[in-house]
């Protein structure tokens, strides 16, 4: 913008339409006052000031004006037809002027000089804009340095309170700060502490430093204090601001005691294992030896107790039928020998769980009905009733499963009550969990196959001691047995990699719970 000051109209006319065509934006004013008033609320590049003027003269203007701060970059070209002697030229100069022209002006003379101070004055307004921002950036990066010395006094001050080695580097690579411990392990607070030959960190913190990652490793460092090497854990992590790295930060913690420790326990347990496998594999020689002694023993008392029982029953027949005293006391030892020959075949069947067999896939409905077969006569005689739901397939050993299966059918038939015929409801369903109350699941790994009668029960109170070898909660006087079949049957399923449980109440009948796997293929992959 220029300002034409001059108080004659007929001189500011042409000027202003000369500078108009030359594409600058052109303000008057009539009077001194006026250009004053103007001044303080616009911005102008030029001032062109007519000297001889009434009221205020330009002389006087231009000494206002440079009183003004928002005029410092504003150039003033004095014009006069009147004064044009020396000393009015000097005082224009003076008065703060950086031209002085006499009428009659050259048009393009004129126009040449506006141009001139219009682009002095917009070069100033830039350098004023640039220094206004050098320093806004100056005081800026003046706060962030204070920051950030602020920052590290406070970091460093955390360092030293450690109880580590603690350290920053630079980005460049030099060592900025080190916490009095690191005098523990290094000479000066400018080395990096001896490490043990084996343990090469260096090449790994290259590597981390050309990545700007962080680093942690273990490391042994060597005592200033007595040449020992103790185990450090080091991390070193990148500091970045702006994601610019900045420095890192790195700690050194002794676990000496606790790399002792562990080694020790290592060595303990080494020990241990081995020592263990020494028993197992005693324990599995003296299994084997016993299973053999078992056989062995079972095998030569079957011989002499079959001749017992021929014995007897061929005496009876053929040289006591007239003796019905002698009978009766034959008769229970023949019923002992039975008692006996059936100790000594369960004795076998226990004997034998313990030999690895290969799990093969099993229709457990097939299995039941060739089992309930055999059970027929003992079925028709209780007038007893068997019903089969649907039964999957699994993976199982079918003579371990017909043993289990014959154990809880054999005992829902001893167990039955009086007068009641015995009604054994076997069922099964899939579960999605290793649990006698796993919630049910069409595709679960695992099933569950209940098996239900309307015996005399037992009371819950002995449920751990049913599945023991021997153990017996009735006397012999009212059931016969021998108190291994539940225990065969929990071996069995112990082998199937399963569960058995049991739920009863005296007098309500019993429901034995089997849980097992599907597939065991699926099993030992997933343990």
């Amino acid at each position: 913008m220029i300002l034409l000051v001059d108080d004659r109209p007929e001189n500011i006319i042409p000027l202003k339409k000369i500078l108009e065509l030359h594409h600058f934006s052109v303000d008057t004013a009539e009077s001194g006052e006026e250009a004053l008033r103007k001044v303080l609320k616009t911005d102008y590049a030029v001032i062109i000031l007519d000297v001889q003027m009434p009221g205020m003269d330009g002389f006087e203007v231009a000494n206002a004006i440079a009183g003004f701060s928002k005029t410092k970059d504003t150039s003033i070209i004095f014009l006069s037809a009147v004064n044009t002697d020396k000393k009015f030229i000097t005082k224009g100069y003076t008065s703060g002027g950086v031209d002085y022209l006499t009428k009659p002006v050259d048009p393009d003379i004129l126009v040449l000089k506006v141009k001139t101070l219009r682009k002095l004055y917009r070069q100033q307004q830039e350098l004023r804009a640039t220094q206004d921002s050098l320093r806004k950036e100056v005081e800026v990066r003046k706060q962030a340095q204070e920051a950030l010395t602020e920052q590290m006094q406070v970091l460093q001050s955390i360092l030293s309170s450690l109880p580590q080695m603690a350290f920053t580097i630079e980005a460049s690579g030099k060592i900025e700060y080190v916490n009095e411990h690191w005098f523990q392990y290094a000479a000066s607070s400018s080395t990096f502490p001896e490490t043990h030959p084996d343990d090469d960190m260096y090449d790994d913190w290259a590597q981390a430093f050309a990545a700007e990652e962080e680093l942690n490793r273990e490391v042994r460092l060597k005592s200033l204090n007595t040449g020992d090497f103790r185990h450090h854990l080091l991390r070193i992590i990148p500091i970045r601001q702006q994601g610019v790295l900045s420095r890192w930060i790195g700690t050194f913690t002794d676990i000496h005691p606790q790399k002792q420790a562990a080694e020790l326990l290592e060595q303990q347990v080494a020990l241990r294992t081995s020592e263990l496998t020494l028993k197992n594999a005693e324990l599995e020689q003296t299994n084997h030896e016993l299973q053999q002694f078992t056989w062995v023993v079972s095998h030569d008392l079957k011989e002499p107790l079959r001749k017992i029982q021929l014995l007897n029953d061929t005496i009876k027949e053929k040289y006591l039928k007239e003796n019905p005293d002698a009978v009766s006391y034959l008769d229970r030892s023949i019923r002992s020998s039975a008692r006996m020959s059936t100790l000594i075949n369960d004795l076998l069947a226990y004997s034998q769980l313990s030999v690895p067999e290969a799990f093969q896939p099993t229709n457990l409905n097939t299995l039941l009905d060739e089992l309930i077969l055999d059970f027929d006569d003992a079925l028709q005689r209780k007038g007893a009733v068997v019903n089969v739901g649907p039964l999957p397939f699994i993976d199982a050993i079918p003579t371990r499963m017909r043993q289990i299966f014959q154990n809880l059918i054999s005992n829902a038939l001893k167990f039955s009550k009086e007068s009641v015929p015995p009604v054994i409801t076997i069922q099964a369903e899939r579960i999605d969990t290793k649990a006698i109350d796993g919630n049910p699941c069409p595709t679960g790994p695992f099933c569950r196959i209940i098996v239900q009668d309307n015996g005399i029960g037992f009371d819950e109170k002995f449920l751990s001691r049913i599945f023991v070898i021997f153990q017996r909660l009735h006397t012999k006087a009212h059931y016969e047995g021998t108190g291994i079949g539940l225990a065969i049957a929990k071996k069995n399923i112990d082998k199937h990699h399963g569960l058995i449980s049991a739920q009863s109440r005296i007098g309500e009948g019993a429901r034995f719970i089997l849980v097992l796997p599907v597939s065991q293929t699926s099993l030992v992959s997933a343990t």
